[in-house]
C-alpha cells in the first residue's frame, strides 16, 4: 500500500483516493489506526501508522544475521492466529509490545529465540491455540509427542518448556514408537 500524503491506495481497486472514517491511537501509544473507505469502490480497510526507528540485527538459529523485519514477525503471528478470534489490533499490539521490549534492552543484535519468547508469552495469554501453533513452528516440534508435552504443560498451568528439555509423559507413545 503506497501512501500519498493523507491518501492511501485502495487495496481492492487501486483507486488513489480514500477517506479516513475513523482514527484511533493504538494501545501502545506508538501507532495510529485509521479506518478508511475507498471513494471509488466503497470498500473499507484499516491502516496502521507508526514511527520506524528500530535498527536491529536478528541472529538466526544457524548463526546468520538479518535485519529485523516487523512485517515478517507480524506475518508469523497472523499465521498462528488464522481462524481464531484474534483481531488485527491484538496482533498489532503483540508486535508493538515485542518491538518496544526490544528497544528497551537497547542492543544492536538479538537472537531469534529472544524474539520468539517475547511473542510466545503474549500469545499464551491471548489465545492458547495460536500459542501452540506459534510454538510448534518456533520450537520446531518434531512429532505429536512434542505437542502432547506442550499441551500437558499448558493444561497444568506450568511454564511452557523448551523442546528437548521435557520428559515424555508416562504411557504415551509417539507414532514412531507405536510402529
Amino acid at each position: 500500500m503506497k501512501l500519498w500524503g493523507e491518501n492511501v491506495i485502495c487495496p481492492f481497486c487501486s483507486h488513489d483516493f480514500t477517506r479516513v472514517i475513523d482514527k484511533r491511537e493504538g494501545s501502545s501509544g506508538k501507532t495510529t489506526r485509521r479506518r478508511r473507505e475507498c471513494q471509488k469502490c466503497g470498500r473499507r480497510f484499516t491502516t496502521f501508522e507508526r514511527v520506524e526507528t528500530l535498527d536491529l540485527l536478528v541472529i538466526k538459529k544457524d548463526g546468520k544475521r538479518e535485519i529485523f523485519d516487523r512485517l515478517k514477525l507480524r506475518s508469523g503471528i497472523i499465521k498462528s492466529c488464522e481462524k481464531r478470534p484474534v483481531s488485527a489490533e491484538e496482533i498489532e499490539r503483540i508486535v508493538d509490545e515485542a518491538e518496544a521490549e526490544l528497544r528497551k534492552i537497547n542492543v544492536s543484535e538479538v537472537s531469534s529465540k529472544k524474539i520468539g519468547e517475547l511473542v510466545i508469552k503474549r500469545l499464551k495469554r491471548l489465545d492458547e491455540i495460536a500459542y501452540i501453533r506459534f510454538a510448534s513452528v518456533y520450537r520446531q516440534f518434531a512429532d505429536l509427542s512434542d505437542f502432547e508435552k506442550e499441551l500437558t504443560k499448558l493444561s497444568k498451568g506450568l511454564p511452557a518448556s523448551s523442546l528437548g528439555k521435557t520428559t515424555r509423559r508416562q504411557g504415551v507413545k509417539s507414532k514412531n514408537e507405536e510402529s
